[in-house]
Parts: structure tokens; sequence; C-alpha cells
């Protein structure tokens, strides 16, 4: 409870079963009531963009480019919501995308949704992601937090990202069609998205640096 006598405010309550009384002036007040106002606002801003990201993921996913072995722009909005929003959101944006698909909202590639999407073959790139945001938190808290070391992260994330895939994907077939080799599958699922990969990692880098004033 709080009382007020001259100006003077005086806070009442029971901690560990003994009355604790703490003098406050005006000020005190004032400035806790606005650190609770910034700190609602932090967190509802944090929520708005892990929204837009996870959007984005889901937009991203939808467009494909038309090139000998046809990529969408998937993984591109995964380093982009890393770099732009920070390892945490992004990676918070990416395990919301991952659910909305799991649920059935149609955000996978091809406007496809469902658990089965994710146990399919294809799957353990999607679930992949998360350790990319995994290892890019990893890095961005324990290193500097420049644009050399997010860049390594994510490449390190991303080759983990195909690790991942890549085992699952073997799994998956050999259980539902026959055996399959290492070699085959890296020629079907990793070998051919290597450059375009690298190539939407700097368009990531590029992008997010430019609207990095803006971002909170």
């Amino acid at each position: 409870m709080i009382y007020m006598v001259d100006n003077l405010f005086l806070l009442c309550y029971l901690h560990k079963g003994f009355l604790q009384i703490t003098l406050l002036e005006d000020t005190d007040i004032m400035s806790s009531t606005e650190a609770v106002k910034t700190r609602d606002n932090s967190k509802v801003l944090d929520l708005v963009y892990i929204a837009i990201g996870a959007a984005l993921i889901a937009i991203c996913s939808w467009i494909s480019i038309p090139t000998a072995v046809p990529f969408t722009l998937q993984t591109f909005a995964v380093f982009f919501v890393l770099l732009a929003l920070g390892g945490e959101r992004g990676t918070i944006a990416t395990l919301v995308y991952i659910l909305l698909g799991a649920i059935g909202v149609p955000v996978f590639a091809g406007f496809s949704g469902g658990i089965g999407v994710l146990f399919g073959n294809t799957g353990g790139y999607i679930i992949g992601f998360l350790f990319t945001g995994f290892i890019y938190i990893l890095f961005t808290k324990f290193f500097k937090k420049n644009i050399v070391i997010k860049i390594v992260a994510l490449v390190i994330g991303l080759a983990v990202c195909y690790a991942f895939g890549t085992a699952w994907f073997m799994h998956v077939y050999m259980r539902t069609s026959g055996e399959v080799g290492l070699i085959t599958v890296l020629g079907w699922c990793v070998f051919p998205f290597i450059i375009p990969d690298l190539l939407k990692l700097a368009l990531a880098v590029v992008i997010s640096k430019r609207i990095e004033p803006v971002i909170k």
C-alpha cells in the first residue's frame, strides 16, 4: 500500500513475513511509472517486430526464383530478420513462422502448410533455421557485435541448417523410399543452393545495414 504524507510517499509491503516501509519522493514515483511504461512499450514493439518478421519469412517463402534449380527467398528472410531484429527477436519470429505452418497455415513454399511438411523429406531444412538463430544468438552474445561476426555466425548457422536438414532428409527418405547416399542427397538439397544462399546472405546484410538506424 502507498500513503502520501507532505508530498512524500510511504510504500508499505510485506516481505518474508515482515512489514517493510520505504520512503519515496514524487520523482521516485514518476521515474518508476515512466520505467514501467517504457518497459511495456518495449514489449509491445518487440511483439510487433516479431509478427512482421514472421510475416516477412512467409511472404518470401512464397516467392520462387525460376532458375535451373528453383529456389525461394525464405533463407534471405531468415537472414534478414536475424540481422535487422537481433538474434532473440529474429529467432522467435522464425519459430512463430514454423509454428504457424505446423498448425496448417499455408506459410511454407508453394503456399503449403501442415505438420506433414515438417515431417516430410525437406522439413529438417525448415526446422534447421532455428539452429541458425541459436548460433547467431551465441555469437552475438559472446563476441563483438560487428558485421564480420554476424556474417560468420550466419554462415556457420547455414552450414548447421544444411547438416540437420540433410540428416533429416536421409532418415525420412530411407524409411519411405529406400537407401540413398550422402553425396546424392547433398547434390539434391545442398550443392545447388549454396551460391544462391550466400547471395541472399549478402543481400540481407546490405538491406539490414540500410534500415538499421530505424530499428529500435
